[in-house]
């Protein structure tokens, strides 16, 4: 007989139906006042989530902002009908209005960018999301918490959905209700743990820091085309250069028809365009009957472009030597740790007896190591670093690089007794 035990998965009423019922879209000035007045009236914190149409559409922008206070009940805006003709909307008289109020969002790094660039942008923020991962919670998306702290679990089956489809169904209105339903009861339950593990300051200086960040622009990224799936099975600089200019076409089409790339030319396609042309040799022109062989030009929209897939395939194997792109990027910042051995051996030596010592500190204090201090602040700072330091430097250098005093507190001792 098995005496094998067979591990009990515990289940949860799920959170199905907005208290109040499924609200109506806020699409007009008239509804947007009547939602300014309700939350101006409210009370407590403000709980806040966005849903957006990534996989869809070019951009990230918010095609539904949702918000809830007590006593003014929920309220999904859709954004874009206040636009009235421009890029986005613009909700800074409804963000001063609610200035004082404590916003909570979870994974509020996700929500910001989109809340930004509406003008929509609180002053004082609770993160759920970082609460629990200064908690060292085992999981910390939305649903994992609302089931170990209020014992309901929530539906996800829209998270992933055309956000930008109008009218939104009613079912997908519903799911964006629930995710604020509840926020503020996930709050106060972290907000107990917090105080009782001895971390509401150094959460409260993490919500700080992400507030006043949060309008900060994005740091373009160096050759973004590198980060096409499947780059890796390419090894010859003019290979290279056809998938960089079949991105770059595909971007700009993609901005112009606020499609998602993927859906416009998938990163496969490109990929194999080019590994074609490393197997067979350089042609003296690219041609459809190329195209219609790669998968992925065969799509409806992708077939329409064809004229341009072929310029920016054609341009890439005409380009002179030098203006094709290295087989390997350089290293934005200081290089990864485990190539430092023979460069840079001093530092190799110090980042190898440093790093285990902020794991065990980690460990002692009950939060993830990257939590208490960024990998790459931790690289930025032992990078051919000097071979003297004293806690004064290494304190100015990691509060120049963005860590919280939480977090100097704690590591510079180590690192500084270890250097």
């Amino acid at each position: 007989m098995s005496t094998e035990s067979t591990e009990v998965i515990p289940t949860y009423p799920v959170l199905a139906v907005p208290a109040d019922g499924i609200p109506a879209v806020v699409d007009t000035p008239e509804a947007l006042a009547s939602t300014r007045a309700a939350l101006a009236g409210g009370s407590g914190p403000l709980a806040v989530d966005t849903e957006r149409a990534q996989g869809y559409r070019y951009t990230a922008k918010a095609y539904l902002i949702q918000l809830r206070r007590q006593g003014a009940g929920t309220h999904l805006i859709d954004p874009v009908a206040f636009e009235a003709g421009q890029p986005r909307a613009d909700f800074h008289e409804l963000a001063d209005e609610l200035a004082q109020t404590e916003w909570i969002l979870h994974a509020a790094n996700q929500d910001l960018p989109c809340l930004a660039e509406v003008h929509l942008l609180p002053h004082h923020l609770f993160d759920s999301e970082l609460a629990a991962r200064l908690l060292n919670l085992p999981r910390v998306n939305l649903t994992a918490l609302m089931e170990q702290a209020l014992g309901l679990t929530l539906l996800k089956e829209h998270s992933a959905a055309d956000w930008s489809r109008r009218p939104v169904p009613q079912d997908w209105l519903a799911y964006a209700a629930l995710d604020v339903e509840r926020l503020v009861d996930l709050r106060e339950w972290l907000l107990e743990r917090l105080d009782e593990a001895g971390k509401l300051d150094w959460a409260e200086q993490e919500f700080r820091h992400l507030t006043e960040h949060a309008a900060d622009p994005a740091t373009p990224r160096r050759d973004p085309w590198r980060r096409t799936s499947g780059l890796h099975s390419i090894h010859s600089p003019v290979g290279l250069a056809v998938v960089r200019e079949l991105w770059t076409t595909r971007e700009l089409l993609a901005a112009e028809l606020d499609r998602a790339p993927g859906r416009v030319l998938p990163d496969r396609a490109m990929v194999e365009l080019a590994v074609g042309f490393e197997k067979d040799g350089p042609p003296h022109t690219f041609v459809r009957a190329d195209l219609r062989r790669a998968t992925g030009f065969t799509n409806r929209l992708a077939i329409r472009h064809e004229a341009e897939w072929l310029d920016a395939a054609n341009r890439a194997v005409r380009l002179p030597k030098s203006e094709l792109p290295p087989r390997t990027q350089a290293a934005e910042g200081p290089p990864p740790p485990r190539s430092w051995e023979r460069r840079w051996p001093t530092s190799y030596a110090r980042f190898n007896r440093i790093r285990p010592l902020l794991i065990e500190l980690a460990e002692e204090w009950n939060v993830p190591v990257e939590n208490l201090l960024s990998p790459d602040h931790l690289r930025r700072l032992l990078w051919d670093s000097p071979d003297h330091t004293d806690a004064t430097a290494v304190e100015a250098t990691l509060a120049q690089l963005g860590a919280r005093v939480w977090q100097r507190d704690l590591v510079v001792p180590v690192i500084v007794q270890n250097w």
